[in-house]
């Protein structure tokens, strides 16, 4: 049964079917293979239940917060005054696409999303400054990565929606983590291109009266983190409202800026629309899948084959960890989490870890997934927004990264107080 499960899904991948029809297939696959009940027409009261959770409504409204920030130019904005704070770095703009990206991270809460937006921006750079095209690819599709775990996370809702944990507790345990791995990033921009200076490009320098003059242009993202984080942990708002309020601040920065037209919301509202199906198409097919999971019983089997292993906790993890940095070389980073989650986290946290900590080391685990060849989707929205080339550009660009990544896991696993320190201190 496993083994067949795990051999459809494949091929289903291998064809390039949408992964929404793909889980879907597979379950309505494993129901008339199995089961010895019509599962199937339950899918009527698992696709409401699944889509009616109100924490899920911050998911659209963190996706229109991002496209506000990219229509109305903020981004561009933010980027071109980053530049002038941070490129005179060994390696100059490598380090504004890392920045930029953590910067609009901090409110878009989509991978995705922040890719997109910093590619769109960053790119054109590449021949004005001479920069190396692979390792420049590379920082914006790792960089995008960083929207997954600096708050506020689409992924982190979802996985407190999954396992019943505190969504606040879960942004600030990653703030931490965010900015450790975002430090790692720089670190190893600047020991790459010290070591062969062709790879960052031309130096740029600037005064300190233009860098003075930059400020007003980052100070829109920081206000709008400010407005989402402060509303949660200052007790005013959930993340669901917090995300309302963050829309409405960008809506004000948009008018404020000049930028706000029929026009521009016209192309958010599409761009939103279009994001957030997919994701509640997702979330719907892998709720059937777990359902159907259950109803054949290879969640217990899969449960039962583990607990027979009787590996310590530490073996447990080390295995999970290998499952999803191969799992995450095919198959796209949220169905994996939706499909996986609530398997693996009763097993975790049967194992007593804490599943703030295990969300973030998933986190992680999934950031590292965007960035896999062959299927990791930063990969293929940063290729996207080039335009050109091949795609192995950009998957040489990333192997420093994923490097970077791999040992952001082990800080995770081995100095969990990284993780725990600022939640345990706010909530206690």
């Amino acid at each position: 049964m496993l083994a067949f499960t795990l051999i459809v899904l494949l091929v289903l991948l291998a064809l390039s079917i949408p992964i929404a029809s793909s889980l879907g297939i597979l379950a309505f696959s494993l129901d008339s293979k199995y089961s010895s009940l019509p599962l199937y027409k339950a899918v009527g009261e698992i696709a409401w239940s699944s889509s009616t959770d109100f924490l899920l409504l911050a998911i659209p409204l963190f996706i229109l917060l991002g496209e506000i920030m990219l229509r109305s130019g903020t981004a561009e904005r933010m980027y071109d005054g980053l530049v002038k704070w941070i490129s005179w770095l060994p390696g100059g703009l490598l380090h504004s696409n890392i920045g930029a990206c953590a910067l609009f991270a901090a409110t878009s809460g989509s991978s995705v999303a922040t890719a997109a937006t910093v590619g769109t921006v960053a790119l054109p750079q590449i021949k004005k400054q001479k920069y190396n095209e692979s390792l420049f690819l590379g920082t914006l599709a790792a960089g995008g990565t960083l929207g997954i775990l600096i708050p506020p996370s689409i992924n982190m809702i979802i996985y407190g929606v999954l396992t019943d944990t505190s969504v606040p507790k879960l942004y600030m345990a990653g703030i931490i983590p965010g900015i450790v791995l975002a430090g790692l990033f720089t670190l190893l921009i600047i020991v790459l291109c010290s070591c062969k200076k062709s790879l960052g490009g031309e130096s740029l320098h600037y005064s300190w009266s233009g860098k003075l003059s930059s400020l007003p242009s980052l100070l829109p993202p920081l206000f709008i983190f400010i407005i989402v984080v402060g509303a949660i942990y200052g007790g005013f708002a959930t993340p669901t409202e917090a995300a309302a309020l963050g829309v409405v601040g960008s809506l004000g920065i948009a008018f404020k800026q000049g930028k706000l037209s029929f026009s521009m919301l016209k192309l958010a509202l599409e761009g939103t629309v279009k994001t957030s199906s997919m994701v509640l198409l997702i979330i719907i097919c892998a709720y059937f899948l777990n359902f159907v999971l259950a109803g054949i019983g290879l969640t217990d089997e899969i449960n039962r084959i583990i607990v027979e292993l009787e590996w310590s906790p530490t073996q447990t993890i080390l295995a999970i960890i290998i499952f999803y940095l191969v799992l995450g070389c095919f198959m796209e980073t949220l169905s994996m989490m939706i499909t996986t989650v609530p398997i693996m986290a009763p097993i975790v946290i049967g194992m007593g870890y804490d599943p703030i900590w295990f969300g973030i080391l998933l986190m992680v685990l999934l950031e590292t997934a965007l960035i896999s060849p062959p299927i990791g989707l930063n990969l293929y929205v940063v290729q996207g927004v080039r335009e050109r080339g091949d795609i192995s550009d950009v998957m040489l660009g990333v192997i420093p990264f994923f490097m970077a990544m791999l040992a952001m896991i082990v800080l995770i696993v081995f100095i969990p107080e990284m993780v725990m320190w600022l939640p345990e201190l706010i909530y206690n």
